[in-house]
């Protein structure tokens, strides 16, 4: 699979997919509501991307930024193959990737200077504090980050932080975990949490990671999530995942469809074994009115964007 995320017109996001399936995607394009697509690498970093636009029957059109408004270049082909090309290769960070396209530097115009915070340091510390939050939690985007730091501290009187103070932030920070997640070596648990999800999924257990704000939410949603031969469910919501992120394990709710509490403690048993099976440790006292903790748990979620 290549690292990369894909997203199209049409509202829809491809996480990794393989070489033929970003082929597929670019000679699909053409459309109305299905035009262009943009691809970032995983993880995510600013102002680095590559997308293409076509319309039915005319050129491609392929651009590519490389950190900066003055490294954003364009070039145009007739065909898909040689967009292609060039996008896996972009992919892949293979060198020479860009040979064969005539690329023309765009113009962006200056970059905007992004005047500093005007906080005072509680403010500050307790806004940093809240983005690191949720960045440690590993599922959020850095459009979502910047989303949270500029409206965090908004109230009736005042609203302190702009929507370019907010990315710039947000992007400091996901810079530093970027950073910080290079050196992790191997699988992480939240990795292994993933598979155990996957497992569960195929045999008919719904299984969502940090799915809605609340068990409330929660409950009331995961039935929309099941397809017609799901049997039950397990799902961690946004405050599950602050939790494990901070360190004190992670709450797995579960349940049957059929809202039967036989049902319920098989998929348990379910859960239980799939967690087992990936190295998780589980604490479950066989209580189906009990949630599953998944405790140690060392959260670190690499970064996607």
């Amino acid at each position: 699979m290549l690292e990369i995320a894909v997203k199209t017109e049409n509202w829809k996001r491809h996480v990794r997919v393989s070489a033929e399936e970003l082929a597929g995607l670019v000679r699909r394009i053409g459309g109305d509501g299905d035009r262009f697509l943009v691809v970032q690498r995983i993880p995510d970093l600013p102002d680095v991307f590559a997308q293409v636009w076509h319309k039915a029957g005319g050129d491609y059109t392929l651009e590519y930024r490389d950190g900066a408004a003055d490294r954003h270049f364009q070039a145009m082909a007739d065909g898909p193959e040689v967009v292609i090309a060039a996008i896996t290769g972009w992919a892949r960070q293979e060198a020479g990737w860009d040979g064969g396209l005539a690329w023309s530097l765009l113009d962006m115009g200056p970059a905007c200077d992004v005047p500093p915070l005007d906080l005072d340091e509680d403010e500050r510390e307790e806004l940093e504090k809240r983005v690191r939050e949720v960045l440690v939690g590993g599922y959020a985007s850095r459009a979502e980050l910047a989303e949270l730091a500029e409206e965090y501290l908004v109230t009736k009187e005042r609203r302190p932080v702009s929507r370019e103070q907010a990315e710039a932030l947000a992007d400091r920070l996901w810079l530093e975990r970027v950073a910080e997640q290079a050196a992790w070596q191997g699988e992480t648990d939240p990795e292994r949490l993933t598979r155990a999800f996957t497992a569960l999924q195929e045999v008919g257990v719904t299984a969502r990671e940090n799915f809605t704000c609340c068990r409330s939410c929660g409950q009331s949603e995961i039935g929309g999530e099941g397809g017609p031969d799901a049997r039950g469910f397990v799902y961690f919501h946004t405050q599950c995942t602050d939790s494990a992120a901070a360190g004190h394990g992670l709450m797995l709710l579960y349940g049957g469809f059929d809202g039967s509490s036989e049902t319920t403690a098989a998929v348990g048993h379910e859960v239980v074994a799939a967690l087992e099976a990936v190295g998780l440790h589980a604490e479950w006292d066989r209580d189906p009115g009990r949630a599953i903790t998944v405790a140690p748990l060392d959260w670190r979620r690499r970064l996607v964007g």
